[in-house]
C-alpha cells in the first residue's frame, strides 16, 4: 500500500494548483483520503479529506479556494486549490485510512494509516 503526491510547485499569489495522490496496492475508494500539510516549523494540519459515501471535508481556512474529488479510474485523489495565499506554503501529504473515521478524527494525523512522501508547494511573488 503505497501514496504517491506530486503537483506541488512555485506559484504567485492568487493563482492555481492541482495536487494529485496516486495510489497503488489497494483501490483509493474504499478508503479515507485526506490531505494534510505542514508549513515549516508548525505541526501538520488538516486540509481536506474525502470519505466513500460521506462526501468531503475541507478545513475552514482553506474552504471556497481549495476542492477535493475523486477519478476512479485512474485511482487518484486531487485537491485543486485556487487562490492560493502566501500562508498557504508548505509540504503537502496526502494519507489514507482503510477504518471509518468519523468527522472529528479526520483532523487528527495519528488516525491515518498511510502517508505519500509529500510534495512542496511555494506561493511567492
Amino acid at each position: 500500500v503505497q501514496l504517491q503526491a506530486s503537483g506541488g510547485g512555485l506559484v504567485q499569489p492568487g493563482g492555481s494548483l492541482r495536487l494529485s495522490c496516486a495510489g497503488s496496492g489497494f483501490t483509493l475508494d474504499l478508503y479515507a483520503i485526506g490531505w494534510f500539510r505542514q508549513a515549516l516549523g508548525r505541526e501538520r494540519e488538516f486540509v481536506a479529506a474525502i470519505r466513500r459515501g460521506r462526501g468531503s471535508t475541507v478545513a475552514q481556512s482553506v474552504k471556497g479556494r481549495f476542492t477535493i474529488s475523486g477519478d476512479i479510474a485512474k485511482n487518484t485523489i486531487d485537491l485543486q486549490m485556487n487562490t492560493l495565499k502566501p500562508e498557504d506554503t508548505a509540504i503537502y501529504y496526502c494519507s489514507a485510512s482503510a477504518s471509518s473515521l468519523i468527522t472529528s478524527s479526520l483532523y487528527v494525523p495519528r488516525y491515518w494509516d498511510t502517508w505519500g512522501q509529500g510534495t512542496l508547494v511555494t506561493v511567492s511573488s
